[in-house]
């Protein structure tokens, strides 16, 4: 069993379809309609197709990836009726999200003896901490004695925020005063978490930096302290995007990844839109895994990334990669 494999609720699945309902309504249904009494696949339904993808902000490129793949299998199967599409879609999407499970993560490979270290970087306002925040709440809930560090020291609000948190989850917040140094905050956070025999540390970063140069160096001093303290640390580096502003998540996801390596993603707000087509483009044009989706306000739901689930929640179905080859 992996790290991870205890994060996963029996609702989650549930969950999950109930948040990507408006994503869904203005997906599936206009897949449905755009195939309903067609007898063959001619260019006009494939240039319909397209539009609705970009219309849900998969984005230009993946867009284009998909609809190449598409055409790739039609092209080799003569067969195909306008009805195989959603089972064609449905494959290159899942092929698209790549391998999500949190049994790759390099947290798995971690000896349990040490702590598990993330670092959790992103824009304000996407929902940073509040993330943080959940993510200590399951690993609690999971039996794990977690530890915080409020390294976005630049932000008075974010490090108070980080303490509600914690008084919320139970958890303990390494903290020092407004405009300290961020590497100090995460260089204490971890010893202490080290000298207290925790499971899992999670650190909060700065949103919001002069500019990429300095949040490059901001970073990499973070990193740099943190291996110092513990060899292999940050086990991960994690990018919170919020999933409602479409394209903006994508552009904050280049320069992030500019940045520093990222190795996982958490999509916030993926109830509040119709646009969550967004996390198919992310995962095409990175190769950075999903780890988490927010699909609601409460605690429990910040859940683990399912990708079949997600897929089954946008086309309806079961998700299944038995559809159509690879192209």
């Amino acid at each position: 069993m992996g790290f991870f494999d205890f994060l996963k609720g029996r609702k989650e699945k549930e969950a999950l379809v109930q948040g990507l309902e408006r994503t869904k309504e203005g997906f599936f249904s206009k897949i449905v309609r755009l195939v309903t009494g067609k007898t063959r696949i001619d260019d006009e339904l494939l240039e319909e197709l397209e539009e609705i993808l970009l219309s849900a902000d998969v984005g230009v490129a993946t867009t284009i990836r998909i609809m190449k793949g598409l055409q790739s299998e039609i092209d080799r199967r003569k067969d195909l009726k306008p009805s195989d599409l959603q089972g064609l879609l449905r494959d290159r999407m899942l092929e698209l999200l790549g391998e999500p499970e949190l049994k790759n993560s390099h947290l798995d490979q971690t000896s349990s003896s040490t702590p598990r270290v993330v670092l959790v970087v992103g824009v304000n306002g996407v929902g940073k901490t509040t993330s943080i925040g959940k993510l200590a709440w399951r690993f609690k809930q999971a039996g794990q004695q977690v530890v915080m560090g409020a390294a976005d020291t630049f932000r008075a609000a974010a490090v108070e925020q980080l303490l509600l948190w914690g008084e919320r989850t139970g958890v303990r917040v390494v903290h020092q005063q407004s405009g300290s140094d961020p590497a100090s905050v995460a260089f204490d956070t971890l010893r202490s978490a080290i000298a207290s025999s925790a499971q899992v540390v999670l650190i909060d970063t700065a949103g919001r930096l002069h500019n990429k140069g300095h949040l490059m160096a901001e970073l990499t001093k973070i990193r740099t302290v943190l291996n110092k303290a513990m060899p292999g640390a940050p086990h991960e580096v994690w990018l919170v995007l919020d999933a409602s502003t479409g394209q903006n998540a994508l552009e904050q996801a280049r320069q992030f990844t500019a940045a520093t390596s990222v190795t996982g993603l958490i999509l916030t707000k993926l109830d509040g839109t119709a646009k969550g087509g967004v996390a198919l483009g992310i995962c095409s044009e990175f190769g950075i895994p999903i780890r988490f989706v927010g699909v609601g306000e409460g605690m429990e739901h910040l859940q683990v990334f399912d990708k079949e689930a997600f897929v089954e929640a946008l086309l309806g179905g079961q998700a299944s990669s038995g559809h159509a080859n690879q192209a």
